[in-house]
């Protein structure tokens, strides 16, 4: 055991010196202006997309792992769980730092450094020869997924030139939709060839490659020499990691008490981040990004969305392992509709948000995700398989159709110098919203007598709502707020260069 530890060690030391040497210019701090580099670079386009795919497809490949997980490292099934829980706690209380850190430290160096973390900690999840060691790695991995899915969207608006700002938000919309919905069927495939490992040695390559596009498309930016609000950062970790928790114990149905506390402890913790974020002079999360009526509504309708997508999620995957009693790759397989008519809806949706109404487009989508998951609910209902696959499929399309447009609105009506603070406040919106529905559905199941079909009419009431606060939009003023971001943050004139 002490030759193992040993060996382990070295392997993670030397990876940290190859990491340092091949990055350490990419870091190197400039108070000049940015370089530009080419518009719509496809390098730089493709290291967002590999960058947010690895940090998306976890989740869907771990959840599915955990049964195989539990008997590779030889613990129960309730300890597995927190291999998936701890990531999803710690990006989710990190989403908004990341965001902060990229106005002083730049997107690119922010997003860079969550690559380098995410690869470093699956090498160490791969090779983790304990639960300890393991979940010590899931740590680094939670870091470093929340700067690739808080700034993901922030570069891509980057890197497209306005004009063309719905196919960079159908982009990002396409790969994390996608990447949560391939997850589980990519992991099921994985499972029946290989074992556990290579569901975390599976993200080396890619990583590396996206790694290595970031430092070859990216420029060096210009950093403001400004005050990071730590207390606020301390705050907002613990709102989102309380909250998270609430969600967690709900979904495995522990005592109440459990719950109600956890959850009483957020909200207090969400007036002393509030209060603070008024004060600070410069907030963590400015809170008049949230004036525009708009910006507002598109997240509200993004996290009631994305509650029923992680519902139906966990409905289906239950329904084919539990219910029917089948391999998790047939569940793969029959699951599989969803990411496929995904990709073919969302590119689509994406291109028309540049020359149609996006909220009206997005309003379309959830209509179509309404009737698929009626379809669902009634194969459910009838346990009838070819159904189950249509509705699987529709419920795609639809979801395709909705997010890019969505994601198009957000960005479009947050003010462009605080891209970064709403692509992360899209990016903890989307996370808590997919794991309010892990627990709605825990809920919805022992509430209604262990019927999947009727937890999946929960689903259809979430998407009701989402659609009316969709259409809310459409009597909205349209437009990115024309204030500057010294309206929305405290004044700050950056550095002259020497």
């Amino acid at each position: 055991m002490i030759e193992l530890y040993s060996w382990y060690t070295k392997t993670v030391i030397m990876a940290l010196y190859f990491v340092y040497r091949t990055t350490r210019e990419f870091f190197y701090v400039t108070t000049s202006p940015v370089p530009s580099y080419s518009t719509a670079d496809p390098r730089a386009s493709l290291a967002v997309v590999l960058g947010t795919l690895l940090a998306v497809l976890d989740l869907g490949l771990i959840n599915i792992s955990l049964p195989t997980l539990a008997v590779g490292l030889d613990i129960a099934e309730s300890q597995a769980v927190w291999i998936s829980t701890v990531y999803q706690l710690v990006c989710a209380a990190t989403l908004m730092v990341a965001s902060a850190l990229s106005y002083i430290l730049g997107k690119q160096r922010v997003y860079l450094s969550g690559l380098l973390l995410f690869t470093l900690g699956s090498l160490g999840s791969a090779l983790a020869p304990d639960f300890t060691v393991l979940m010590c790695f899931r740590v680094v991995q939670g870091i470093g997924a929340a700067a690739l899915l808080a700034l993901g969207p922030a570069l891509l608006r980057d890197i497209y030139p306005p004009t063309r700002l719905g196919r960079a938000v159908a982009l990002n919309a396409l790969v994390v939709a996608g990447g949560l919905a391939a997850g589980p069927s990519l992991g099921g495939v994985i499972l029946f060839f290989t074992d556990w490992r290579w569901i975390f040695a599976l993200n080396l390559p890619l990583g590396l490659v996206a790694a290595w596009l970031t430092i070859t498309s990216f420029t060096t930016e210009s950093v403001s020499r400004r005050q990071f609000d730590w207390q606020g950062a301390v705050y907002s970790a613990a709102v989102m990691a309380t909250l998270m928790l609430t969600l967690e114990r709900l979904g495995h149905g522990t005592s109440p008490l459990t719950p109600v506390f956890l959850g009483a402890l957020s909200i207090a913790f969400g007036i002393v981040f509030i209060r603070r974020q008024q004060q600070a002079p410069y907030p963590l999360l400015p809170l008049r990004i949230f004036n525009q009526t708009r910006f507002s509504l598109s997240l509200i309708t993004t996290l009631l969305a994305f509650t029923a997508q992680g519902l139906a999620f966990v409905a289906l995957s239950f329904l084919y392992q539990s219910v029917f009693d089948y391999s998790p790759l047939k569940a793969a397989m029959l699951f599989a509709p969803w990411p496929i008519s995904l990709l073919l809806s969302g590119p689509w949706s994406g291109r028309l948000s540049d020359r149609y109404n996006p909220a009206l487009l997005s309003s379309a989508g959830l209509l179509a995700f309404l009737g698929g998951l009626v379809t669902l609910a009634w194969g459910s209902y009838e346990q009838n398989i070819p159904v189950l696959v249509l509705g699987s499929f529709w419920c795609g399309l639809g979801y395709g159709f909705f997010q890019a447009p969505n994601n198009h609105e957000i960005m479009a009506n947050a003010p462009f110098l605080l891209s970064s603070t709403a692509s992360g406040v899209l990016a903890t919106v989307r996370t808590l919203g997919q794991s309010l529905g892990s627990a709605a559905f825990a809920l919805a199941w022992s509430f209604q007598g262990g019927r999947v079909d009727l937890t999946l009419w929960v689903a259809f009431a979430a998407t009701l709502v989402a659609l009316v606060s969709s259409a809310a939009r459409l009597t909205q003023v349209r437009g990115m707020p024309l204030e500057p971001v010294a309206s929305a943050t405290k004044k700050h004139t950056p550095e002259r260069p020497n």
